[in-house]
């Protein structure tokens, strides 16, 4: 693993006591209401610096990210943010309910070495599925205007002998938490701050030669090493520079609190589709049978299918007529000819099969002149049922967006992100939801 360091945290409250009030989702899960709602219950809350604009999905004016550095150095001034006087390790906690059972999600908060994607000796930084230019540009310019790193990137390593799992969880076990979070979205947030030495090196330790699998972040990591490489062309930065270093929520893999969530899609915006139309089309590519047409039954009704012909299946529900199919490939392995080269995890992704065969195939070709095809990435049927409405959420939709069909998935295995960014390949877009995301709001990284 690259070198993995404590850090002068900035935080709300000097890093004590209830920051609930101060504490966000991330900014691509959170609509313009939510923003509104979040700075109606206090003004002083991260979300007015960390989303200047909605959506994120692209770059806002110049104007939003001067606005919001100026808030942020205001917020410095005046006390309501502060900086550490030494550095710390940061053990996170997270406390849900997910699919009917309770998890505790167990990690460690710290900066990592700024390296290139990509395997390396000791340990690299491995990414796990492509990303869209948009919100790196957005992400971008934030970081240039507030040279700061505001909200941590989740990233697992594998830890197979739970060693590092085992020294966070013991910090838990020993005290009360430094900080409480609880913005009533059924996450409960708990951090413990480390300034013990012989701790932190420890936790060093445990990690030393693990890659670093991004979990969630893509766009924010990708805007961590642009930034470093703007300095570098600027002039020397020095080795102790905070820009050599980018903050991570870091999560063992052999950690209970792990749970996986699916990550949907909504297609819209192609010219000649019909639900007629697209069955049609996918004739001899996807066996195609009508199910019960409720949405909220898709998900049961598809796991069901799919314990019976031995292979995944995804859901269909046409929003014109409500209709709702299950589909899947007749060939288990159906992407080999066309991607030889690709580990058979991936092409047996529901992602890939979406992507490459029903987008690509189907809708692009025969559906929509062979143009680009409209999405949309909700994680919950109710969010798939509001985008349908038109109604922007932090997944997508809007008055400008016209949903068509949605295709529902089952989470994408653990195994198979490992051995995916292993074999240095990577999913499609957003092909994982480790669920739940990270608060932004609980320690921000100062780059200068």
């Amino acid at each position: 693993m690259p070198q993995v360091f404590a850090f002068r945290a900035v935080q709300f409250n000097k890093g004590a006591g209830d920051l609930s009030a101060h504490i966000a989702p991330p900014y691509d899960v959170i609509d313009e209401q939510y923003k509104k709602l979040l700075l109606e219950k206090e003004p002083a809350n991260i979300v007015a610096i960390d989303l200047p604009h909605t959506p994120p999905k692209e770059l806002g004016s110049p104007q939003v990210y001067q606005e919001a550095a100026s808030l942020y150095q205001q917020w410095l001034e005046n006390g309501i943010l502060n900086q550490r006087d030494e550095p710390a390790l940061f053990a996170y906690r997270q406390t849900f309910e997910f699919q009917g059972k309770k998890y505790n999600r167990c990690g460690m908060c710290a900066t990592v070495q700024v390296v290139p994607f990509g395997p390396k000796q000791g340990g690299g930084i491995l990414p796990h599925e492509e990303t869209f230019s948009g919100p790196k540009e957005d992400r971008f310019a934030l970081m240039n205007t507030t040279k700061a790193q505001l909200s941590p990137i989740f990233g697992l390593h594998a830890d197979d002998e739970g060693q590092a799992s085992q020294i966070v969880r013991t910090i838990m076990q020993s005290r009360s938490p430094d900080m409480l979070a609880d913005i009533g979205d059924g996450v409960q947030s708990e951090v413990w701050t480390v300034t013990n030495q012989q701790a932190i090196k420890s936790y060093q330790d445990a990690l030393a030669g693990e890659d670093i699998f991004i979990a969630d972040g893509h766009h924010r990591y990708t805007t961590a090493l642009n930034y470093l490489r703007q300095l570098e062309a600027a002039g020397n930065v020095a080795e102790d520079h905070p820009a050599r270093q980018c903050m991570m929520v870091l999560v063992s893999m052999s950690d209970p609190g792990l749970a996986i969530g699916p990550t949907h899609r909504v297609l819209g915006g192609m010219s000649d589709y019909t639900i007629e139309k697209f069955i049609e089309a996918s004739a001899g590519m996807l066996t195609i049978e009508p199910i019960e047409n409720d949405p909220h039954m898709i998900e049961e009704q598809i796991t069901s299918i799919a314990a019976r012909e031995g292979r995944s299946v995804l859901g269909l529900m046409d929003f014109a007529t409500g209709l709702c199919f299950a589909g899947y490939p007749g060939d288990i392995d159906t992407l080999e000819d066309d991607f030889p080269d690709k580990p058979l995890a991936w092409r047996r992704l529901d992602v890939a099969i979406i992507q490459h065969l029903i987008v690509d195939q189907i809708c692009k070709p025969e559906l929509n002149d062979s143009k680009d095809v409209k999405w949309a990435f909700p994680h919950s049927i109710d969010e798939v049922v509001q985008i349908g409405k038109g109604s922007e959420t932090g997944a997508g939709g809007g008055s400008d967006f016209t949903a068509q069909l949605a295709i529902i998935v089952v989470p994408t295995p653990l195994d198979a992100v490992r051995e995916i960014s292993r074999a240095n390949e990577l999913m499609p877009q957003k092909s994982t939801f480790f669920y739940p995301k990270l608060a932004t709001g609980l320690f921000i990284h100062p780059l200068a």
